[in-house]
Formats: structure tokens, sequence, C-alpha cells
């Protein structure tokens, strides 16, 4: 008999990708689609939600037709990861799509913060979450109150919002399906940690409608079929992007942190169960029905890949990101980067925060600058992970930026932890291959990268410098 075949969805920022993995986890066929954003205001990130739709077929095609008829029977499961907290509106009649997606970098919510702050202490008992205009609830409701033909569907009683994944399982499946998984559900600030369900209190908060949302469901669940090259291959794994990274190499590990960097870099810190305060960092459901269940204790840096799009256009530097090994072995004397691109995450949770260099250089120390301060921001929250859940015995990396040895050897020697960085670099894939299959007991880790923490003291008193900085960059 053949042996099956698994293909993985995932949906991110800048492109959409299909993954197909046989089951020892290696990749036997790649699609990818690049995908558009924009950013119309200083605080609106919104990507156009038919593109990604369309992305999604358009990848699924490409990984199709890199194999032939035979192979395509044998996909015997299918899984779809896509970004949290990105929100969109449709039209449950005919699909279409309501809104722009709002990314999860999107704040144009902010100014309406204020009216739920006495409400701040609910919310995080429930949810594990800050109030923050970066999660679903406070764009679902910018959507009701500034989108004509969000208001109008509404008013008619056709009208679904919902994390990104349950817009593009709605479009995607057969019989069309609404429903969301707990990694995404979670993300809204509407889903009780408690009840593993929409939460009437925090819905009255918002003033959401639980007609208008999801169907929640566990993480591994029959939710339909993915029409694919004439067959129909069965969705059973519906989840985040980095719910999914977590289990790239099995499941995973409760003694360490799983780094997952791309345009934000996401810490985790995998439990069996979070704690009940969470303190400044977030708590996260992982997975529901897939093994055992898992959740996280979070941290959130989110200018990392971001900031680093920020130096290329403010520097004038094409090509930061892909220059990383370099810059960070250049010795040329660098200043300080205090890096609130796209507002302080945890452990800090300033918005507004500015963005400034400390000190002067040139325009290659001022890049290396950038790409240091991701690394000192993720050492901010591996220390408060390690104070909540205890020391760690490693550093898992994964996402694009992963993908510099300089980078990876910064963290090793800020942190003292050995960071292991998997061979096969679409975590979020491999994972939701892991998943799709069962969770096999023989999966393999594969070899990847190991970088040992050297006797690096011009960096660490560089951190020690920046650090001390960061109190008054955060007020202002």
């Amino acid at each position: 008999m053949q042996e099956p075949l698994y293909l993985t969805l995932d949906q991110g920022g800048q492109s959409t990708r299909a993954v197909l993995f046989d089951p020892s986890g290696t990749a036997v066929a790649r699609g990818r689609v690049a995908v558009g954003q924009s950013c119309p205001d200083a605080t609106a990130v919104e990507q156009d939600a038919e593109e990604l739709a369309e992305s999604l077929q358009a990848a699924i095609a490409q990984v199709l037709g890199a194999v032939g008829t035979e192979a395509r029977l044998r996909i015997a499961a299918a899984g779809l990861a896509t970004q949290r907290s990105s929100t969109v509106c449709w039209d449950t009649r005919t699909g279409a799509a309501l809104s722009p997606v709002l990314s999860w970098q999107d704040r144009r919510a902010s100014a309406l913060m204020p009216a739920y702050e006495d409400r701040a202490p609910l919310i995080a008992k429930r949810t594990g979450l800050r109030l923050s205009p970066h999660y679903g609830a406070p764009k679902m409701r910018w959507c009701l109150d500034h989108l004509p033909a969000v208001k109008a569907a509404f008013k008619a009683g056709h009208l679904a919002m919902g994390p990104l994944a349950s817009f593009l399982a709605f479009r995607t499946l057969t019989p069309r399906a609404l429903v969301v998984d707990p990694a995404n559900a979670a993300r809204t600030l509407l889903w009780g940690r408690e009840r593993q369900d929409w939460d009437p209190e925090l819905l009255d908060v918002f003033g959401i409608s639980w007609e208008t949302l999801p169907t929640c469901m566990p993480t591994c669940h029959p939710f339909g079929a993915v029409p694919a090259g004439g067959a129909f291959v069965p969705l059973t794994i519906l989840t985040g992007d980095q719910a999914a990274a977590l289990y790239c190499e099995g499941v995973p590990r409760t003694d360490t942190i799983y780094i997952n960097i791309g345009t934000g870099a996401f810490l985790q810190r995998p439990l069996e169960r979070g704690p009940t305060d969470p303190g400044r960092l977030l708590w996260s459901a992982a997975t529901r029905g897939a093994g055992q269940d898992l959740d996280v204790l979070e941290g959130t840096v989110n200018g990392a890949g971001a900031a680093l799009a920020w130096g290329s256009e403010v520097l004038a530097y094409p090509g930061l990101a892909g220059d990383c090994d370099r810059l960070l072995a250049d010795r040329d004397p660098r200043p300080l980067f205090l890096n609130a691109v796209g507002g302080l995450g945890s452990p800090y949770w300033r918005p507004d925060a500015p963005v400034r260099f400390e000190g002067d250089g040139t325009r290659a120390a001022k890049a290396a600058a950038i790409i240091e301060s991701v690394v000192f921001l993720m050492q901010e929250n591996i220390e408060a992970l390690c104070a909540a859940a205890g020391p760690c015995a490693a550093l898992v990396v994964t996402g694009g930026l992963a993908a510099s040895d300089g980078l990876c050897q910064a963290l090793a020697d800020v942190s003292g932890v050995m960071v292991h960085r998997p061979a096969e670099y679409e975590a979020t894939a491999r994972g939701l291959a892991f998943l799709a299959a069962g969770c096999p007991g023989d999966w393999p880790a594969g070899a990847g990268s190991v970088f040992h923490a050297t006797a690096n003291e011009p960096l660490r008193e560089r951190r020690e410098r920046w650090r001390a900085l960061m109190p008054a960059s955060v007020d202002g």
C-alpha cells in the first residue's frame, strides 16, 4: 500500500503556502503565492480578503501540479493555519468579503480602547489576554461602527465575523462551514478560557452578537472537505500559525521556549495548563482534541521582520533582512535602537511608544542595531517566561529571520541558552502535517543547527545599556 500524504495550508502576511508532506515529515512538493498588504494610515494594516481566498486555491493548484495523479490520490488529510488576530467580515449567503482583512498588526481600533478600560480586569481574567486593539473584538466593533456593508448585513441577518481562519474555511470547504478553532477564537477577546466557547459577558462588553460568530470546534475535527484537483481532501486540522509551529518536531516540550520569528516574533512556553494570571505575558490555547490539550504562556515582539522592513525604508537599505549575518559580524561602533515598531508588546505593552536610535553610526551600524534590538526584545520575554514557568533547557527558533546564523548566535549569547533551529524552515506547515497525521510517535525531529552560547561581552554590554534606556522610552 502506498504511504499517505498530508496537505498543509499556511496563510501568512507575505504569502500563502501549500506543502505536501509524507509520513516521515519530509516535504515532497511546495506551492507559494505572494499576497499584498497595505497600510492606509499609521495604525491600519490590511489585506484583500478576496485575494487571500484566491491565493489559497492557487497554492493548492501549484502543489498538486508538482505531483502526479497517483500522489494526489494518496492525500489523506489536510490542515489549515492562519495568522491569529487577523479579522474579517463576510456575507453568509455568498461568502463575499464585506471588509478587508484587518491584520494582526492593525491598531485602527485604538480610539475605542478607553471605553473598555473599566472592563480590562474582567477581559484578562476570562481570556488570559490584555485589552488591545490588536485582537479581534475591537476590530469587529470597528467594522460594525464604520463599514456600511457590515452594518447592512448585520441588520439583514446574514453577517459573519471572526478570525481569518473562519473566512478561509467558509470559502474553501465543501460543504460550507462556519467554524473556528480554539487558537484563533482565543485571540478575539470573546472566547472564555474556562467556558472553551464564546463568553456571553464578553460579547456584551463589545456589543457582538453570538449569531454573527463561527461555531467553536476542537483543533482536530472533521471540518469538511477541501477540493483538490478533482478530489476532496478531509480538512481535519484548523489552527493558528504559531500554534501549529509548536509541533514542527513533534509534541512540544514543556522545558523549551519555541520562538517563531517572522513579521513579529512570538515566544511560546508550552504548559499542560496555563496559570490563572499570566502577569505581563499572555495565555493562549494552543490545541484541543489533538492528543493532550496544550496551553502556552506567550510573549510578543511586534517589531521583528516589521522592524527590519521599517529600517530598509528609513535607512534606504533594501534587502536589510537578507544581510543580517554580515551586518551583525561588522565590528564598527553601532548605536542602540529603541524598537517600538508596531507598538511595544510584552512585557512593556505600550502601543504608542516612540521609535528612535540612541547614538549615531553609519547606515550599516544602524541596520545592525535594529537587528540586535529584535534579539534584545526576545530576551526580555525569555526572562519573563522563565520567571513564570522555571528555567528552560533550550530555545527552538523557526520562521524567516531564523535563517540568519548571526541572529541565532546572538540570541544564544545573550540568553546563555542553547538555540536549536530545525532543518525544516516551514515550521507551521510541518507542524500541521504532524497534527494531520494523528501525532505519530515516530515523527522524526531532524538534525537542524545548534548554536551554543559564547562569551560575547560587547553584545551583553550593549544589551544592558539598551535595557537601561527602555523605561524612559516606554514612558515617552
